[in-house]
């Protein structure tokens, strides 16, 4: 791979031209603009690695001068984070200048945080010390380079400019040795051929180089392929880990939760019990019997609430959450919520539920029952913290070339910016005396987020306190299945 440099973008990948060998390529060297790039790569090597060395040597003797004063480990440190980010910048000029494919320096990876894992690795990186040997190698390597290529050229062109003081006395009248310019002609045809030859040489040199830098920059295939596999070993580390707290929390919010209607269940049963074996003069009458038994089963539906509302989030923290995606019309989904749940809005809450589907959309990727529950969840969440008479609207739309949103709004109490971010956590309420109140277990949009998420949508909130939120479901869409659809119905 070989790469382009521009002054507003950097350096930037082009086409590959290796140098490859061959009678062909040997003839074209003098032609190509290539060769003439190495002479310069060979002359800047100098002053390069000169920069370097003065900077290394000088950071890693005030280090270990400064060692006892607890100065020097800083400074050593600094100076080998200099020293990797100079590497860096050499392989990006190298690749620039004489189009080497080099492959990227490995970057240390710590087993775990902290700074001294991250030193540990550092220090254990292959490519942290071939790096510095050759920052320090390109200083005497760039000396040699630059003399023979000033010298050659120096040679080449004396020799090619031995007749021009003949051939000026020629022109101008001036008596002159025939002798003297058939020599000079003869050392100007040395030196086409001496700077043909410098062209191979330099050249091959400039390869050199090139093959010098990929092997002591870039790392190797063997280290690469090690490389990801540590990387890949540590994402699924972290992931595990992640996987394990955020189940022990479940199981701590579980818990908790279930206490509550548990413990009311237990006392009301209790406390009949007791009336019930003191005889039967002592029963309750059947006004607060009743009241009982209304407390009971409201407590044990919100038991089978919160058994309903576990599942899902079991199966997705376990990655068995099973989705059957396919194009489905989400304006009839948006339809058939509407008509479910608007008039229990009009009639328990005197909250107005309206929708707009925009015509002509194409068919959502999504699994049909999955998107009914997210939209179910929506609007419930919508209609619960909207006040008395307030509105809730379900509008859908296109939103770009590939995806419709589906937006729910209401003109309820809001959230607060702090609590923004997090009301798609599970159990996360921004009220909890209203939530508890109204059977909420704060499940609903961390459902919602998961569910959105297996179908390949995204999900958002906006919102203001005081004037209500909005929540943003983003799906996919099937442009191809809904061109097909539309052909179909064309007579």
């Amino acid at each position: 791979m070989s790469y382009s440099f521009s002054a507003t973008r950097g350096i930037s990948e082009v086409s590959p031209r290796p140098l490859r060998p061959g009678r062909r390529a040997l003839r074209r060297v003098p032609w190509r603009l290539q060769t003439y790039r190495n002479i310069l790569y060979l002359l800047a090597s100098f002053p390069l690695g000169l920069c370097y060395f003065v900077f290394i040597v000088t950071g890693v003797c005030l280090a270990l001068g400064l060692l006892v004063l607890w100065v020097g480990a800083p400074i050593f440190l600094v100076t080998m984070v200099a020293w990797w980010w100079l590497a860096t910048l050499e392989r990006e000029l190298t690749i620039w200048w004489l189009r080497v494919d080099v492959r990227p320096l490995v970057r240390p990876r710590a087993a775990g945080p902290g700074f001294w894992r991250w030193l540990g690795a550092y220090l254990g990186n292959q490519t942290t010390w071939t790096s510095l040997v050759y920052l320090l190698v390109k200083c005497p390597l760039g000396a040699v380079s630059f003399a023979l290529t000033v010298t050659l050229v120096a040679v080449t062109a004396r020799l090619l400019a031995a007749p021009l003081p003949y051939l000026f006395d020629l022109a101008t009248g001036t008596s002159f040795e025939p002798g003297a310019l058939i020599l000079g002609l003869v050392s100007s045809l040395a030196g086409i051929v001496i700077g043909l030859g410098s062209l191979y040489l330099l050249n091959g040199l400039a390869f050199i180089s090139g093959q010098f830098a990929r092997l002591m920059l870039g790392n190797s295939d063997l280290a690469a392929r090690l490389s990801e596999t540590t990387a890949l070993a540590e994402r699924e580390r972290v992931k595990a880990e992640r996987a394990e707290r955020s189940r022990r929390q479940l199981v701590v919010d579980v818990s908790h939760e279930l206490r509550t209607p548990t413990a009311s269940i237990r006392g009301h049963v209790e406390s009949l019990l007791m009336a019930l074996d003191k005889g039967a003069d002592s029963a309750p009458p059947p006004a607060e019997l009743r009241q009982y038994l209304t407390i009971i089963q409201r407590e044990a539906e919100r038991l089978n609430s919160l058994v309903d509302e576990l599942l899902p989030l079991a199966r997705a923290e376990a990655g068995e959450l099973r989705l059957e995606v396919a194009p489905v019309d989400a304006g009839v989904v948006v339809e058939e919520v509407y008509q479910a749940l608007a008039p229990l809005a009009r009639r328990e809450r005197s909250i107005t539920l309206v929708r707009e589907v925009a015509p002509e959309l194409p068919p959502a990727l999504a699994d049909r029952r999955r998107l009914a529950q997210v939209l179910l969840n929506l609007v419930r969440n919508a209609i619960t913290y909207t006040p008395t008479g307030g509105i809730v609207s379900i509008d859908l739309m296109r939103a770009g070339a590939d995806h419709l949103a589906l937006t729910v709004a209401d003109t309820g109490i809001g959230i607060p910016a702090e609590d923004l971010d997090r009301v798609f956590d599970r159990f996360y309420r921004t009220d909890a005396s209203r939530a508890r109140s109204s059977g909420g277990f704060g499940l609903g949009l961390a459902i919602v987020r998961d569910l959105v998420q297996a179908m390949g949508g995204t999900v958002t909130a906006e919102s203001t306190v005081g004037e209500g939120s909005r929540f943003r479901v983003l799906l996919r869409t099937n442009a191809e299945c809904g061109m097909r659809s539309a052909e179909s119905r064309e007579p």
